[in-house]
């Protein structure tokens, strides 16, 4: 999915919660239900979370309140992008 071209709501890329020491996942992604706590239906969110709160994102998913966009690792402050995934063969 093609990243939106306007600004994500939630926490900047360079918000103070990027850098507390529980800090271990950024996601970002679009709002799908409006009884979300994340947002409105259809907004984009950018959010710096702990394991318990990637956990309950990740949930969210499973239910189809949110879909993930994008995630990245944070480990001491630091954005690490997932990497693709190798493809076995040829």
């Amino acid at each position: 999915m093609k990243p939106p071209c306007f600004p994500f709501t939630g926490h900047d890329l360079l918000a103070v919660e990027r850098f507390h020491d529980d800090t271990r996942h950024m996601l970002e992604f679009q709002v799908l239900s409006e009884n979300s706590p994340y947002g409105g239906c259809g907004q984009y969110v950018r959010l710096f979370l702990s394991e318990d709160g990637y956990a309950q994102a990740a949930a969210a998913q499973r239910r189809g309140g949110i879909h993930i966009m994008n995630h990245a690792h944070i480990i001491e402050g630091h954005i690490l992008p997932e990497k693709p995934k190798k493809r076995r063969g040829r």
